[in-house]
């Protein structure tokens, strides 16, 4: 009688724990560190990150959110190669994307706003305009809601999101969330990406240290990030521990300001040589900004 009264209380325990919603200061607390590893990742302020996925995703409680790690609405579109959820939203029965942890929901949004040349512009923001980007979401076409950009920076500004916006050219000593989630990154985790596994460079890291750390040959570390011994390694970068994919999850790249086909590559988590034989270039052809570039399919012949 004893352990079914037990189990009882706890059935019902675990019932209101799941029914609890989450409140901002939790959603902001529990994310903020993806967010920031967003910001060095794919170079979207971690300010943007946080306001938009609480709006989107009301404070982490949607459904979508909480079934699908999808904070941010994105729908599958014909392109999408990933896992897919299912719900009623406009129409009965629609597609979604499905992620295996929220710092793939916040790549995928990131790679969604670099991709598309409308958005283009907000990179060549300084990291702490927020305000600047707010009003540039709006304007690419990104909200329907004429008070988009006020309702994202009411939300920065009630909760000091912009703290977390800052590079290694800014002042850090007004900055102690910022300082909080450095010293947490400064432990090595792992995290995939196109189902490939990836580290986040370290202070002071080194291509050895992380193929030592992983029991792997320097070449190896080389060879899976299209790299070679000369190049130098930044804080925040993006490391592949193992071979990236023939093919990228989103079926385009629209070239911006500045990227290169070996960018373009351990962006999306492609290889370069296949880059380059889908869309018949050489790795060091030149680029030109609106340039498309085919991730999925070889590029037609016209």
């Amino acid at each position: 009688m004893k352990i079914v009264i037990t189990y009882i209380l706890y059935s019902i325990t675990l019932t209101v724990l799941a029914q609890k919603k989450m409140t901002p200061e939790e959603y902001i607390n529990t994310f903020k560190e993806d967010a920031v590893k967003e910001m060095y990742l794919h170079k979207v302020p971690a300010c943007i990150t946080l306001a938009q996925g609480m709006l989107e995703s009301g404070n982490g409680n949607s459904a979508l959110c909480k079934n699908a790690n999808n904070h941010f609405g994105i729908k599958c579109h014909k392109e999408w190669a990933g896992e897919t959820y299912t719900m009623d939203d406009d129409s009965a029965d629609e597609c979604f994307r499905k992620y295996e942890t929220a710092l793939d929901s916040y790549s995928d949004h990131s790679l969604f706003l670099f991709s598309r040349s409308r958005y283009s512009q907000l990179f060549e923001l300084p990291i702490n305009d927020y305000k600047g980007w707010c009003i540039g979401l709006k304007a690419a076409g990104y909200a329907t809601d004429p008070k988009y950009p006020d309702r994202l920076i009411e939300l920065i500004e009630k909760y000091k999101l912009h703290e977390l916006n800052i590079n290694e050219n800014t002042p850090k000593q007004n900055f102690p969330a910022y300082d909080e989630i450095k010293s947490k990154m400064a432990i090595r985790e792992v995290y995939r990406f196109n189902h490939i596994r990836f580290v986040i460079a370290k202070e002071n890291d080194s291509f050895y240290k992380i193929s030592k750390e992983f029991n792997l040959e320097l070449e190896e570390i080389i060879e899976y990030n299209d790299l070679s011994k000369s190049d130098k390694l930044s804080y925040g970068q993006k490391i592949y521990i193992e071979k990236k994919r023939r093919k990228a999850l989103e079926p385009i790249h629209v070239v911006q300001k500045n990227e290169t086909l070996k960018s373009i590559s351990q962006l999306h988590g492609i290889r370069l040589s296949s880059v380059c034989k889908k869309n018949k270039l050489k790795s060091d052809s030149k680029l030109k900004v609106g340039d498309v570039l085919y991730l999925r399919q070889k590029k037609k012949t016209v």
